[in-house]
């Protein structure tokens, strides 16, 4: 069995991701879907504090956040995130702790050279109307981790901060 690690996006917890397992359920893969370690309001939860986050210090966010996820990770082959759990999912891969990520609406916010596995794969799901993570972030991470040597699918659909319904069939293909 491959085991698939759902982290979910700030303000949201495990439980409101996990859903999602029924529409990627396959013959080998088992689900889970753990809250982050930090709270961010009632039955909410963050993978670190974006009060005040940007572009030049959410890289030492993410690194403070390192430990947390590492625990949870151990021994987890595939890792799939949603928005602040894609960028820690990213951040995992380029960091060479998984080889398989499915990233909705993230970004990669690493700041030194990328050391992915050897045949690290990622399928970078995004929307064209997000106006958390536009575009541009899908690509520009598609850009540098195929300079990595990353083996990288991407699909950017007209949606917004979500989860479209081609970026699940598009997943679910992927981890078939």
């Amino acid at each position: 069995m491959t085991h698939v690690l759902m982290l979910h996006g700030v303000g949201g917890n495990g439980a409101g991701l996990l859903p999602l397992a029924s529409h990627l359920d396959l013959p080998g893969l088992t689900f889970s879907a753990p809250n982050a370690p930090h709270p961010a309001g009632p039955g909410a939860w963050a993978w670190f504090d974006i009060a005040g986050v940007t572009v030049e210090n959410r890289p030492a966010r993410v690194r403070a956040a390192r430990a947390g996820l590492d625990a949870l990770i151990e021994g987890t082959p595939v890792l799939l995130g949603f928005s602040q759990g894609s960028i820690m999912a990213l951040d995992a891969l380029a960091r060479g702790k998984v080889a398989t990520v499915v990233a909705f609406a993230g970004r990669l916010a690493f700041d030194g050279p990328l050391t992915p596995q050897a045949g690290a794969r990622v399928l970078l799901l995004g929307g064209q109307h997000d106006p958390m993570m536009p575009p541009d972030v899908t690509r520009e991470a598609a850009a540098r981790l195929q300079a990595a040597g990353v083996t990288v699918q991407m699909l950017i659909e007209p949606i917004g901060h979500e989860i479209g319904p081609q970026g699940l069939a598009a997943a679910r293909k992927f981890l078939q």
